[in-house]
Formats: structure tokens, C-alpha cells, sequence
């Protein structure tokens, strides 16, 4: 399937199979306007969120046009900061009620899983023979609370395969110059600490104002990627923050637009 993509979206630079497909929108390449449009608020922006308070015929072009580059309309989940995972195979279409999710996997090329951010840590997951996909969303308190390890063990249990290998790649999200969090974010962290973690973890808080540490998202996931036995992780370098022309950033400008990192098996 020939499929044209906009030339500001992010391909994945990782050696995943070749039928694994996958991609990650910006702000760029839709109709929206104001604070979901471009960054000087003109029209031209992706917004994919239906909850924010963008023109809803606006989101909806937004997302016929995401859906004309993609094998089939992704499913989109009701995102809670939670660890709950969807499985697309075994959601009929039409997809009239929406999953309370923040991961989805699928085994059956042609149906994509897909998250929505606005600077919490999207993660794409597959395995190395390219039989199962998945896509999680990873804001600080999904991450904690289990969400990429709950999202590798349902994806290994629908591998059927006791020992998958898997790839990771972590897309655009608030970078570790701009996510100031308080201590309890850290005490969180540390608190679900396994033997040997504890040092990564203290690591990636780093003391800013008082009471408050700037946290590295991109690297408390690697760790808790590592714990779930999933060691080849790529990407984690794009800012959402610290680059306006290109994303959406809810901790930046607060009302704003939300993108999507998309995962599927190539038919």
C-alpha cells in the first residue's frame, strides 16, 4: 500500500521489521486554528483531539486526513493516565465506544494502535519478528503506576512467544530542561524502586527550585523499558517544549492541540 505522508511527521529511526509501520505527527499538516493551529495560531494545524475545544469539524478533517495515510482509521482510546491496555483485534468497527485505555497492541495487519500527547511520553513497541504492536501513553504517573510493563506483558502473552524480543522507540515529549516536577514525583519513583534501580532513578531528578527537581522522562521510561526485559531503546530527543513550530506542549501554552504516535503490522 503507496501512502503519503506529510514531510514533517517523525518516521522512527529503529530497526524494527520491515512490516512494522509507524509514525508520529506534529502540529503541522491540518486545518486548525488558534491555539490548535500553527504556532503563530494560523490555520494549518493537526489537532487530533476531540477533547481540547478545537472546532470539532476541524478535528474531524484532521483525522480523515491521518486516516488517508494509514491502512485503516487508528483506534483512538480515552486516555486516563492509567496502565490499562486496549487489544485493537478485538474491537468491532464501527468504533462508536471509545476504550478507557492508555496502551493498545495488535496481532492483525492493518489495524493501528495509537496514543495522543501534548508533552507525556509516547512509546511504540514491537517485537523483532515483527508478530505484535503497540503503542503506550506515557505521562509521569502512567509510567510509575506500570503502563509500558503492563503494555509488554499483554503483547508478549498475544505473541505467544515466551522469548519475543523487543524494540522500543520513544517519541516527542517534554524534554528534561523544561519538566519540572515536586519531590513527590521523585518519592513516587523511588518508592517503586526494584534492587538496582535506584540509582537511574536519582539520576534522572536533577534539583532545580526549591522543592522541585527537573525529571528526564526519556530516561525513567528506559528503566522502566530495562525492568520490563526490553533493553533496545531508540529515540528520546525531541523536546516538545522547546520547539512550538513543530509541537503541540500543554505544560508551554495550556490550552492546545494534541499529535499521535502510530503503530501498525503491515499487510
Amino acid at each position: 500500500m503507496t501512502m503519503t505522508r506529510d514531510p514533517s511527521w517523525l518516521v522512527p529511526d529503529w530497526p524494527a521489521p520491515a512490516r512494522v509501520r509507524a509514525l508520529a505527527t506534529t502540529r503541522q499538516g491540518g486545518v486548525s486554528s488558534g491555539p490548535y493551529g500553527l504556532a503563530d495560531g494560523s490555520k494549518g494545524g493537526l489537532n487530533l483531539g476531540t477533547h481540547v475545544g478545537d472546532v470539532p469539524g476541524d478535528v474531524a478533517t484532521n483525522r480523515a486526513r491521518l486516516a488517508a495515510c494509514l491502512p485503516a482509521m487508528p483506534l483512538w482510546l480515552e486516555q486516563v493516565h492509567g496502565c490499562a491496555v486496549a487489544t485493537v483485534d478485538h474491537i468491532a468497527a464501527p468504533r462508536e465506544a471509545v476504550p478507557q485505555a492508555d496502551a493498545s497492541l495488535a496481532v492483525t495487519p492493518g489495524l493501528v494502535c495509537a496514543v495522543m500527547t501534548a508533552d507525556c511520553l509516547p512509546v511504540l513497541l514491537c517485537d523483532t519478528a515483527g508478530t505484535v504492536v503497540g503503542a503506550a501513553h506515557a505521562g509521569w504517573r502512567g509510567l510509575c503506576g506500570g503502563v509500558v510493563e503492563a503494555t509488554l506483558a499483554r503483547m508478549q502473552a498475544a505473541s505467544g512467544n515466551a522469548s519475543a524480543r523487543w524494540l522500543a522507540w520513544l517519541g516527542p515529549a517534554i524534554g528534561p530542561e523544561a519538566f519540572e516536577v515536586g519531590a513527590e514525583v521523585r518519592e513516587a519513583f523511588l518508592a517503586q524502586a526494584r534492587p538496582g534501580e535506584e540509582p537511574a532513578i536519582e539520576a534522572a531528578f536533577r534539583a532545580g527550585a526549591p522543592g522541585k527537581y527537573m525529571a528526564d522522562l526519556y530516561a525513567l521510561a528506559r528503566t522502566r523499558l530495562g525492568r520490563a526485559g526490553c533493553t533496545d531503546v531508540y529515540g528520546g530527543d525531541t523536546c516538545t517544549v522547546a520547539d512550538a513550530r513543530r509541537f503541540y506542549s500543554y505544560r508551554r501554552d495550556g490550552v492546545t492541540g494534541r499529535m499521535a504516535s502510530l503503530i501498525w503490522l503491515d499487510a
